[in-house]
């Protein structure tokens, strides 16, 4: 897949093209469900499938107050639209003059003159321009207009008649229900950043912890202890994950994330890492010295096991 973060690094003559767009924060089932159509409709017309994609939700800018948490940082949500197969991707940086862009203009400038769109797939929602100006009657018409052709992909719906969202996936990790949230996802709620070094007490107690930096991508669960996997490059290592501030000792940093790699010595220090999170087991407990703790913590790495061989 080609990576585009300007549209000055589209070449000149680019397409035809089948062209989706929206912020794929998550890169969920129901944004599979759209690029998988996408795809169809690109072989179809034997036309180039394009993301288009933001570097930020547009409250981040408009609302900053109002933003919900990212649930992927940016090369988390390019590395998982390269997985579905599209050809391109384009990230756009969404700043102030981006967000001041009139529908017609937002049309002109991305779908016309840089992709030379065919089709445009969207959801019944969708809006576009300066202050959501743009719906989807404005973009059939200017479809009309420039050539172009507009479908709306139906939203996904579990049986429950919810329709799947990335709002639907935040509230889901506030609850610790990781396994919920990967099967909306199609993929593992994952945290990645650098293992950094932190205040050795793991080691001390005989189960040495990955420590991710405080700056990780990824939205984090709530508080707790996981059965999950770490994944450094192409191998991935069955761990038991730590998300909060270790109620036991005092003046950990809030949210943060340790995981103890089982059967395995590994120097980690300054790698980037994923961090995937398969099942809860637990919340954090304060424990009063640190016997309990360590049966605790070899109790947990029992039930991690026993979790990742039943799943894997």
């Amino acid at each position: 897949m080609m990576l585009y973060t300007d549209l000055s690094e589209i070449p000149a003559g680019y397409g035809p093209s089948a062209v989706t767009i929206g912020k794929f924060d998550g890169v969920h089932a129901g944004h599979r469900a759209v690029i998988g159509e996408l795809l169809e409709e690109a072989s179809a017309r034997h036309a180039r499938s394009v993301v288009v994609t933001f570097d930020r939700h547009p409250l981040a800018l408009l609302k900053p107050e109002k933003c919900p948490s990212s649930l992927v940082g940016n090369r988390q949500k390019t590395d998982l639209i390269a997985q579905t197969g599209v050809d391109d991707t384009v990230l756009l940086r969404f700043d102030e003059a981006f967000s001041q862009k009139s529908p017609d203009a937002f049309v002109r400038d991305i779908l016309v003159e840089a992709l030379h769109a065919v089709v445009v797939l969207v959801g019944a929602d969708f809006r576009f321009g300066h202050k959501g100006a743009g719906t989807v009657d404005t973009l059939t018409e200017f479809g009309r207009q420039h050539g172009f052709e507009v479908r709306v992909v139906e939203d996904v719906a579990p049986k429950d008649g919810r329709r799947v969202s990335s709002t639907w996936i935040r509230e889901l990790l506030a609850q610790g229900e990781v396994r919920q949230a990967a099967e909306l996802l199609g993929h593992l709620p994952t945290v990645s950043g650098v293992v950094v070094h932190g205040a050795k007490r793991g080691r001390e107690l005989g189960f040495p912890t990955a420590n991710l930096s405080p700056d990780s991508d990824g939205l984090i669960p709530s508080d707790g202890v996981y059965a999950g996997w770490l994944v450094r490059g192409d191998v991935s290592y069955p761990a038991a994950i730590s998300v909060g501030n270790n109620p036991t000792f005092d003046g950990v940093p809030q949210k943060q994330v340790e995981a103890y790699v089982l059967d395995e010595t590994l120097d980690l220090y300054d790698d980037v890492v994923d961090v995937k999170f398969v099942e809860r087991l637990r919340g954090q407990v304060a424990y009063r010295g640190i016997e309990p703790l360590i049966e605790q913590m070899h109790n947990d790495v029992a039930k991690v096991r026993d979790i990742l061989t039943q799943t894997a």
